[in-house]
């Protein structure tokens, strides 16, 4: 089959907010190109004996398990080769026509982007432990607001996934399925007390887990955990490792709540972005449907609505809630509104839908914002962002300081007209990358997880 070459443009930046080796180098900008780059760091078995009795068991690795982390580490080898050329060359190469190209100032570098992309796709598999019983483990939420933690367990779960490895020598990762939506949920409830908040229990769970696969295979002994991730969009989730910091430093943790000031680590972990959907769909319903009215039909300047949750939104409140005090019809602030289809009308009415972190620094409106061709306007501290390696957020929202909530209106009247429609464009072009699908397609949400995932193992060295 002949090989598809591509050439493009290469959009230039000058900061890369990612500390991750391999992403600094394929992600950033172009003076990075023509330099000989260490794109691989070694990652050592763990130091620290896991958690659990069941974990002791040292693991005497065979002849084929060795060559089968040779063979592993060859093809990752090959892939990280084939990115830098990409980026050297200024094109990609695909042995299959290509149906979508990233193009644009949305896009850190596209090329090394569209490269990853077709290197993940042709090589990338993840094991799921097949260990544990429902509803503890292989079950999670597919609705509401913990709806990715289980429509990406499903996804892998399902057989449909062709990332799925056909057994654990052939994968790059190893996926971790235990939910702490449903850990919360069915061992922690009813909570009647402060001390029922305690932590133990999640610990012993996931820390019994580890323990348990960790005796059974050598995988994570081999890694020290640095292949091996959890998914979850719990705002407990990070915890889960803060009882044994040492034993889980390697482990990659997908997590929505992901704040920096609460332990997320941007060069091992991976940010996810938060859903809310409703009960039986993947995204909003016929009467709900995303909205793509011209900037010219956008009357709002800035809408939100939701819970009093947390200090940045008990501010945004103070200064802009939709009351007797506040009538000003640009800024259009509320706690309840009627019901979802008003919500709906209004976020597809607005220039900037307001995206306030409520207890935890994620909110779905981001996602809702995108999907209705509404402009985010991001008002968080200490907030990783989604795909952030990948993906240049400033250039289709707009950041708020928390302590600015007050001015919030004159700056967004001072975008000018001119970057208010790139960014309404811009907001349009990176949608595909927030779009649940099932099965997953190509540069989709879920395509974007793994995508994630994919980076950070290419930055591991076995």
């Amino acid at each position: 089959m002949a090989v598809v070459e591509q050439k493009m443009s290469c959009h230039v930046l000058t900061l890369v907010p990612i500390f991750l080796l391999l992403v600094y180098a394929l992600f950033a900008v172009s003076p990075f190109i023509d330099r000989k780059l260490s794109v691989t760091k070694s990652s050592t078995a763990a130091e620290a004996a896991p958690p659990s009795a069941a974990a002791g068991v040292t693991v005497l690795y065979s002849r084929r398990n060795a060559s089968g982390v040779e063979r592993i580490e060859e093809e990752l080898a090959r892939a990280r080769a084939a990115i830098r050329e990409a980026i050297r060359s200024r094109s990609y190469r695909s042995y299959k026509e290509e149906g979508f190209v990233p193009r644009g100032a949305v896009y850190r570098n596209p090329i090394a982007f569209q490269q990853s992309h077709i290197e993940m796709v042709k090589r990338f598999k993840v094991w799921t432990y097949k260990e544990g019983e429902r509803p503890l483990v292989h079950r999670a939420p597919m609705n509401n607001i913990y709806s990715i933690e289980g429509q990406f367990l499903d996804e892998m779960e399902s057989g449909k996934s062709p990332f799925r490895a056909r057994t654990p020598d052939e994968a790059h990762v190893f996926y971790l399925p235990f939910s702490v939506a449903s850990i919360i949920h069915f061992i922690y409830q009813p909570i009647l007390s402060k001390k029922d908040y305690d932590r133990g229990r999640l610990h012993r769970i996931v820390d019994d887990y580890v323990g348990v696969v960790a005796g059974k295979y050598p995988y994570w002994n081999r890694s020290g955990g640095a292949d091996h991730f959890m998914v979850s969009c719990h705002d407990w989730a990070p915890e889960v490792s803060t009882a044994n910091p040492k034993f889980y430093s390697k482990f990659i943790r997908v997590l929505c709540n992901a704040n920096t000031s609460e332990g997320f680590r941007p060069n091992r972990d991976a940010s996810l972005p938060e859903l809310y959907l409703q009960y039986g769909q993947l995204g909003p319903t016929p009467t709900q449907s995303r909205s793509d009215h011209p900037p010219s039909n956008r009357t709002i300047l800035a809408f939100f609505s939701g819970g009093a949750h947390g200090y940045i939104r008990r501010l945004l409140f103070e200064h802009w809630k939709k009351d007797n005090d506040n009538s000003d019809p640009q800024v259009q602030v509320f706690e309840h509104l009627p019901n979802r289809a008003i919500y709906t009308a209004k976020m597809g009415s607005s220039k900037f839908c307001l995206c306030p972190s409520g207890y935890e620094v994620a909110s779905p409106r981001i996602v809702e914002a995108i999907n209705h061709g509404c402009v985010p306007v991001l008002i968080s501290a200490n907030y990783s962002l989604p795909f952030a390696e990948v993906l240049d957020w400033s250039e289709f929202t707009v950041s708020v300081p928390v302590e600015r909530i007050g001015e919030l209106k004159e700056i967004l009247e001072g975008v000018s007209e001119e970057r208010y429609l790139e960014m309404y464009e811009r907001v349009k072009r990176v949608r595909r990358h927030f779009v649940l699908n099932r099965p997953a397609k190509a540069y989709d949400l879920l395509h974007m997880v793994l995508h994630s995932l994919w980076l950070r193992r290419l930055n591991v060295r076995l």
